[in-house]
C-alpha cells in the first residue's frame, strides 16, 4: 500500500477506535500505526499537505484523549518521536498542534507507575520537543510536570533520571516564566544543593544537564556568582571543553556547546574566557571536531566557533588557528605528529562549506558565516596576506553554491538555496562588474548569470549601484574629456551598444565605455562611419535585439514558475487553514470544558461565599460577645481594685492572728509542761497510793490547784472561742477554706465540750485521783490533736495571706489578675 493509502486507513482506523473502544479496533488501529512507521514517512509529514496535517492532528488526539489504551498510547508516542527528527515536523508538532503540553499530561498521568515505558519515551520525546524551543508555562498540565521533574530529580536515581534532568535543562534555558516559577518554590535551596552534588558524578552527561539547569537559575543571582566566580570559573571552563571534546555522544555535546555559548553572553564569564590559559589548546581541540564528525556534532560545533566570534579577542585567536595553522599549538590528540594539509581547520571548514543541502543540518550555512566572521578579522587586522590561499580554495565553493540547478523539485532545498545569497554581495558585484580588469569582470558575469534567476535577486538594488558608480567614475574623467583624440565613431557606438547589453570580457570594452561618456559630454561631432563597418554594426544589433529577446522570454518562464510557486502555496496556505481551523475546533471545546469548569467553580465560589457570609455573621456576634466580656473585665478590674483593699484589712487582720497564733503557742508549750508534770504526779501518786489515806489533805490541796489551772484553761478556752468566732466572720468570703475552718470550729467547739463535760465530771469524780490521772492524759492527747489541727489552720491562713499580699503588692495586669483569680 502506498503512503497516502495507509493515512487514510490509519484515519479510518482511528475513527472507528474513537467511535468504540473495542479490542478489534484497537488492533486494527494498532496495525495501522505500526505499518506508518515502518514507512518512514518523515520528509511527507513535513510538507503542509492535507493528509498528512490530518494524520498528525489524529495522533495528538489519541494522546490527548485520557481513555485511550496503553499500548496504543506507547505507539503512537514511538511514531511521533520518529517523525520529529525532521526539524521542521517538529516544529509543527509543537507550534501547530501544542504537543507539550498534550505530552505533559501524558506523562502526569503516568507518573503513578515509574516502571512504565510510556514515561520514559514520553518525556524522551518532551526532551527532544522542547529543544532550543521556548514553551509556554501556563495550564496545569506544565505546572504539574515541572513539579514531577524536581521531585524526580531530588529522589533515589534511576534511569528517569538523566532524562528528567534534561528536560528540566531545556524547560528552564531562555524562560523566564519558568525560571520565576521555579526559584519561588519553598525547598529551591534543597533543589540547588542536589544540582550541585550532580557536578561530581561519572556521567558526564548529568553533569552537563545540572550546569544547564544552575546557569539558567542561579547565573546573575548569588549563588551563581559564587559558582561561577573567577576562583572556579576556570575549572568550569575545563570541564565544559573536556564534555565537548570527551563526551558522551551527540546529545551531551549539544548541551555543552549550548552551556558554554549562555555563559559567554555574561559580559563577566566572556572576559574570564579570554583570560583563559589553556583556550588556545582548547580551541585546536575543538576545531580537530571538525574532522570526520557527523553533520549534527560539527553543526553545533560551528555554532560554538561563531559564539567566540561574538567577543573580539576570541575571534582574532580563533583567525588565527583558521588562516595560520602554523603558529598556533597543535591540540592533545596530536601533539607528537605534524598536523598534515588535509587535517587543517581551513580546509575542514571549506570541505563542511560545500556540503548538500539535503540534509537537515545547516552546516555549510555555518560554514559560510564563520567564514565572513574570519574575513571581517582579517580585514579589521589589516593582514589580508594569510586568507590568500584561503580565497583560492572558497571562491570554487562559493560559485557551485550559486548555481541553480534547471528542475528543482524540493521546495525545501530551493529554501536552502535561497539562504546563501547575501545582500551585502551587491557592492563587491558592483566593482567586479564595472572594474578594469579582465578576470574580476568575468568573475563578476559569472556571479550574476549564476544568482539573476534565484527568488528575490536585488536586481534593482544591483541596477542603481552600478549607476551610482558609473557616475562616480563620470565625473572623475569629465575635465579630461577634451584631451582625448577622436576615434571611430560607429565602432565606438557598435562596442558601447554591445557593451551595455551583455558587458565584454577584455580590457578594450571598458575604455571604450569611458570613451563614449567622455565624448557624449564633450558635444563632439560623429563622423560618417566606413561602409565595412556598417554590415558587422547591423548584425552586432540584430544579435543584441535577440539577446533581449531571449533575455524577455526567460523573465517570461521565470514569472510563470513563479506563478507555479504562487498557486503552490495557495494550496499550503489553504491546507494550513484546514489545519488551523481543526485546531480552533479543538481549542474550541477545550475552551467550552474550561467554560463549564469555570462556571461549576463559579458555583462552588458562590457556595463558598455564603459560607463565608454566615461565619462573617458569626464572626460579627462573637465580635459582639467579646466588647461584652471586655466590659465584664472591666468589672472585674474594679473589683479587683476593691479586693486589693480588702487584701490590705486582711493583711493587719493576718498580723493580729499571728500574734493570736504566738499566744496559743506559748498556751501549748504550758500544757506540754502540764503534763509533763502530770506525768511526774503520777508516778509520785503511784508511789504514794499507801499512804493515800494520809495525803488527802494535800491531795483535796492538790485537786483545788488543779481547779484552779482548769478554770484559768477554760478562760483560755473561751478567749480562743471568742477569736474563732471573729476569724470566721472575717473569712466567710473564702470558699475551700471558709468551709473548712468552719468544719474544724465545729470540732473545736465539741471537744471544748467535751473538755467542759470532763471537768464536770473531774469536780464530781475528784475523789478518785487515779481515774483523774487517765483522763487528764486523754485530754492532754486530745488538746495535742487540737493544737496540730489550729497550727495547720493558722498554716492555710498564712499561705492564703501571703497569695492575697503577693496580688496585691505584684506588678501583674488587671486581665491577668482577674483570670487567676
Amino acid at each position: 500500500m502506498d503512503a497516502p493509502g495507509c493515512m487514510k486507513a490509519l484515519l479510518l482506523a482511528a475513527t472507528q477506535y474513537r467511535a468504540a473502544k473495542t479490542p478489534h479496533n484497537a488492533a486494527l488501529l494498532q496495525r495501522s500505526l505500526e505499518v506508518i512507521s515502518g514507512l518512514k514517512l518523515t520528509r511527507l509529514f513535513a510538507s503542509n499537505q492535507i493528509l498528512p496535517s490530518e494524520c498528525l492532528s489524529c495522533l495528538v488526539e489519541l494522546l490527548e484523549d485520557t481513555n485511550t489504551n496503553p499500548s496504543l498510547t506507547l505507539s503512537v508516542v514511538t511514531l511521533l518521536s520518529q517523525l520529529a527528527s525532521d526539524n521542521e515536523t517538529r516544529e509543527a508538532l509543537q507550534d501547530t498542534y501544542n504537543l507539550t503540553s498534550v505530552l505533559a499530561g501524558v506523562v502526569h498521568r503516568s507518573s503513578t507507575n515509574l516502571s512504565d515505558p510510556l514515561l520514559l519515551q514520553g518525556i524522551q520525546l518532551l526532551q527532544r520537543l522542547t529543544y532550543n524551543v521556548p514553551v509556554f508555562c501556563a495550564g496545569t498540565n506544565i505546572d504539574e510536570l515541572i513539579s514531577f521533574l524536581m521531585h524526580h530529580v531530588q529522589s533515589s536515581e534511576d534511569e528517569l533520571t538523566i532524562p528528567c534532568l534534561g528536560l528540566l535543562a531545556n524547560l528552564c534555558r531562555h524562560n523566564l516564566s519558568i525560571q520565576s516559577q521555579i526559584k519561588s518554590l519553598n525547598n529551591v535551596k534543597s533543589f540547588y544543593r542536589t544540582l550541585i552534588s550532580f557536578l561530581a558524578h561519572s556521567s558526564l552527561t548529568m553533569v552537563v544537564f545540572a550546569l544547564s539547569v544552575l546557569s539558567s537559575l542561579t547565573l546573575n543571582e548569588e549563588v551563581g556568582e559564587k559558582l561561577f566566580h573567577a576562583r572556579n570559573i576556570h575549572q568550569t571552563f575545563q570541564l565544559i571543553f573536556n564534555i565537548v571534546v570527551n563526551g558522551d555522544g551527540t546529545l551531551t555535546r549539544k548541551y555543552s556547546v549550548d552551556l558554554l555559548m549562555d555563559l559567554m553572553k555574561n559580559p563577566k564569564v566572556a572576559d574570564y574566557l579570554t583570560r583563559y590559559e589553556h583556550f588556545t589548546s582548547c580551541l585546536g581541540q575543538v576545531l580537530d571536531l571538525l574532522h570526520g564528525r557527523d553533520p549534527d556534532s560539527s553543526s553545533k560545533i560551528l555554532e560554538l566557533l561563531l559564539a567566540f566570534c561574538s567577543v573580539a579577542e576570541l575571534r582574532h585567536t580563533l583567525r588565527q588557528a583558521i588562516l595560520e595553522p602554523s603558529g598556533f599549538p597543535v591540540s592533545g590528540s596530536t601533539r607528537f605528529v605534524t598536523r598534515s594539509k588535509t587535517f587543517e581547520p581551513s580546509v575542514a571548514l571549506v570541505h563542511l562549506s560545500n556540503q548538500p543541502l539535503e540534509g537537515s543540518e545547516d552546516c555549510s550555512v555555518l560554514a559560510l558565516q564563520l567564514f565572513r566572521e574570519i574575513f571581517e578579522d582579517v580585514i579589521d587586522s589589516g593582514n589580508s596576506v594569510s586568507a590568500k590561499h584561503f580565497v583560492d580554495l572558497l571562491l570554487p565553493v562559493l560559485l557551485d553554491h550559486l548555481q541553480m540547478p534547471e528542475q528543482i523539485v524540493d521546495e525545501l532545498l530551493v529554501k536552502k538555496k535561497c539562504e546563501r545569497m547575501d545582500q551585502r554581495l551587491i557592492t563587491p558585484l558592483t566593482f567586479a562588474l564595472t572594474s578594469n580588469h579582465g578576470e574580476q569582470v568575468q568573475v563578476g558575469l559569472g556571479i550574476l548569470f549564476e544568482a539573476a534567476p534565484l527568488p528575490d535577486f536585488p536586481a534593482v538594488v544591483l541596477g542603481e549601484s552600478i549607476a551610482a558608480n558609473n557616475a562616480y567614475r563620470q565625473q572623475e574623467t569629465e575635465h579630461a574629456a577634451k584631451r582625448i583624440q577622436m576615434q571611430a565613431p560607429v565602432t565606438t557606438i557598435t562596442s558601447v551598444r554591445c557593451s551595455s547589453s551583455h558587458p565584454s570580457s577584455d580590457e578594450s570594452t571598458a575604455s571604450n565605455i569611458q570613451e563614449l561618456i567622455q565624448k557624449l559630454h564633450s558635444g563632439l561631432e560623429m563622423k560618417e562611419p566606413l561602409a565595412d563597418m556598417r554590415i558587422s554594426d547591423i548584425m552586432d544589433v540584430y544579435e543584441q535585439k535577440l539577446s533581449a529577446l531571449a533575455s524577455k522570454e526567460t523573465r517570461l518562464q521565470d514569472l510563470l514558475e513563479a506563478k507555479a510557486v504562487a498557486l503552490a502555496q495557495a494550496d499550503r496556505l489553504m491546507a494550513q487553514y484546514r489545519c488551523q481551523r481543526a485546531q480552533a475546533e479543538s481549542e474550541a471545546r477545550t475552551l467550552a470544558a474550561m467554560l463549564k469548569d469555570a462556571e461549576r467553580k463559579n458555583e462552588e465560589l458562590n457556595d463558598l461565599l455564603k459560607a463565608q457570609q454566615v461565619e462573617s455573621e458569626r464572626a460579627q456576634t462573637d465580635i459582639e460577645q467579646l466588647f461584652q466580656h471586655n466590659r465584664k473585665l472591666q468589672t472585674v478590674a474594679e473589683e479587683h481594685e476593691i479586693l486589693k483593699k480588702s487584701s490590705v484589712d486582711l493583711l493587719q487582720r493576718y498580723e493580729t492572728t499571728e500574734r493570736q497564733y504566738k499566744d496559743l503557742q506559748t498556751t501549748c508549750n504550758s500544757l506540754n509542761k502540764q503534763m509533763e508534770a502530770m506525768k511526774k504526779l503520777n508516778e509520785s501518786l503511784q508511789q504514794q497510793n499507801d499512804r493515800i489515806a494520809a495525803q488527802l489533805v494535800e491531795s483535796e490541796d492538790h485537786r483545788k490547784e488543779l481547779q484552779q489551772q482548769l478554770q484559768e484553761r477554760d478562760g483560755k478556752i473561751a478567749t480562743l472561742q471568742q477569736n474563732i468566732k471573729v476569724l470566721e466572720e472575717k473569712l466567710k468570703t473564702q470558699q475551700k477554706e471558709k468551709t473548712d475552718m468552719e468544719q474544724t470550729i465545729d470540732i473545736l467547739r465539741k471537744e471544748l465540750s467535751k473538755t467542759e463535760q470532763a471537768r464536770k465530771e473531774l469536780s464530781i469524780k475528784a475523789s478518785s485521783l487515779e481515774v483523774q490521772k487517765s483522763q487528764l492524759e486523754g485530754r492532754l492527747e486530745e488538746k495535742e490533736a487540737l493544737v496540730k489541727l489550729q497550727k495547720e489552720e493558722l498554716n492555710k491562713h498564712s499561705t492564703m495571706i501571703a497569695m492575697i499580699h503577693s496580688l496585691s503588692g505584684g506588678k501583674l495586669s488587671a486581665e491577668a489578675v482577674n483570670l487567676s483569680l
